[in-house]
């Protein structure tokens, strides 16, 4: 009765369930914990990871192995330490100590580093024999070196671990581990309201303020599934274009840089009304067949109206025509293309009212928003329609997105 008391005050039911199966199932070599964002799924293969350690120091001392190793993999060095070392030390105080060579060392193993993004991922886990694996954001790594990291895992137990959120439903780690189980492949959906130890006010307003469709699914219910319709299903035209925008709006641009028949440059300018938080998109500046110059006069008759210290958030696919504008003193920056990050986060601000578009200057906006469609296979938007969609999104994204716990507000580069 003790034992159920603690590990109630400390896990979820369903956490309880994947370190229950981690304990006393021991014919699986492979556990994939997969679901909804904040649904607690990391936090129990983080737990899953100290046991593993422990675990493999016991076995290596049966085998006589002084130094026994285990991979610890995801997309980047920053992911790692965001998801799993910094947790490690907030929520159980553990610190590993690094070697010269940058490997870490815990409870007498050592972790040796994997980068899963790419294929480059490999050469830090070739020719070496590992008890056990932890792979965090498992359906962002390299379908190869993931392989490989099982591969690697040729010593004791052998285990692998992994956490993930869904992707497409024909995604390789669900057509091939998740939608094949057996003995040695096991797996467990997580949805938000698993995290019982977040309040019903977060939980609801989640799901109030998650975009519908796809991202929802995603994000909510952690389903694996692609996109049908239109991008932005919640823009509204009948709401969400208006006549007037405030007169204390604090502006900023978005660039994305084109030049032929489909592929336009595009220039939007936005706006945010600090007293209601309400963006407004105030003019688009969209042609074909202009050189750089032609857009440093449409730069700067923006700055005369609007201010000269407003930021551009500009497409870096052109690096001279961004150094160009600053060159002519105009605040280029490169922004953050993130297309998945930077969609959910438009998508969320229009479904909570919190975006509109004047009439002025609407027809470029509407002409693009309600083509702007999921790719069914890829589950990413289709490359057509875009050019409006992409220059807002930069702008949108860029301006709120948070660089070292501080909001980028105008700044004259």
């Amino acid at each position: 009765m003790l034992l159920k008391k603690v590990l109630n005050k400390h896990f979820t039911q369903k956490q309880q369930m994947v370190l229950n199966q981690f304990v006393n199932n021991k014919d699986w070599s492979l556990m994939i914990n997969y679901g909804a964002v904040r649904s607690g799924k990391t936090i129990a293969n983080n737990y899953c990871f100290i046991m593993s350690l422990i675990q493999v120091r016991k076995l290596a001392d049966k085998d006589k192995v002084k130094d026994p190793l285990y991979i610890l993999a995801g997309t980047s060095k920053k992911n790692i330490y965001n998801n799993v070392l910094n947790p490690l030390f907030n929520d159980f105080d553990l610190i590993p100590e690094q070697d010269s060579i940058g490997n870490l060392h815990l409870f007498g193993v050592t972790i040796i580093l994997a980068y899963t993004g790419t294929i480059a991922g490999l050469r830090g886990i070739r020719g070496s024999s590992a008890y056990g694996a932890y792979i965090n954001e498992a359906s962002l790594a390299n379908e190869k070196v993931f392989e490989e990291i099982r591969d690697r895992c040729s010593e004791g137990d052998g285990r692998v671990i992994c956490d993930t959120n869904p992707d497409i439903p024909t995604h390789w780690l669900k057509t091939d581990y998740i939608d094949n189980p057996s003995k040695q492949i096991i797996s467990n959906h997580f949805v938000l309201d698993d995290n019982t130890f977040l309040s019903k006010r977060y939980i609801d307003t989640k799901k109030a303020t998650t975009p519908s469709g796809m991202l929802y699914d995603r994000s909510v219910l952690g389903l694996w599934v692609t996109g049908e319709g239109v991008v932005y299903e919640d823009f509204d035209q009948n709401t969400m274009v208006v006549d007037k925008a405030p007169d204390n709006l604090e502006y900023y641009c978005g660039v994305d840089w084109g030049f032929a028949k489909g592929h336009e440059n595009v220039i939007t300018v936005l706006g945010d009304d600090p007293e209601t938080g309400v963006t407004y998109l105030t003019d688009i500046f969209s042609s074909t067949g202009k050189f750089i110059d032609y857009w440093v006069d449409i730069a700067h008759k923006i700055q005369s109206r609007h201010g000269d210290y407003i930021n551009f958030w500009c497409d870096s696919a052109r690096p001279e025509y961004v150094s160009y504008f600053q060159q002519n003193n105009i605040g280029a920056r490169n922004a953050d293309k993130s297309v998945m990050n930077g969609i959910e986060f438009c998508a969320e601000r229009i479904k909570m009212g919190k975006f509109k578009v004047l009439r002025k200057c609407a027809k470029p906006f509407l002409d693009d928003v309600f083509q702007y469609v999921w790719d069914p296979v890829k589950g990413v938007p289709k490359k057509e329609h875009d050019n409006v969609m992409d220059s807002f999104r930069y702008a949108l994204y860029n301006q709120h997105k948070k660089y070292d716990n501080q909001i980028i507000r105008n700044v004259y580069l």
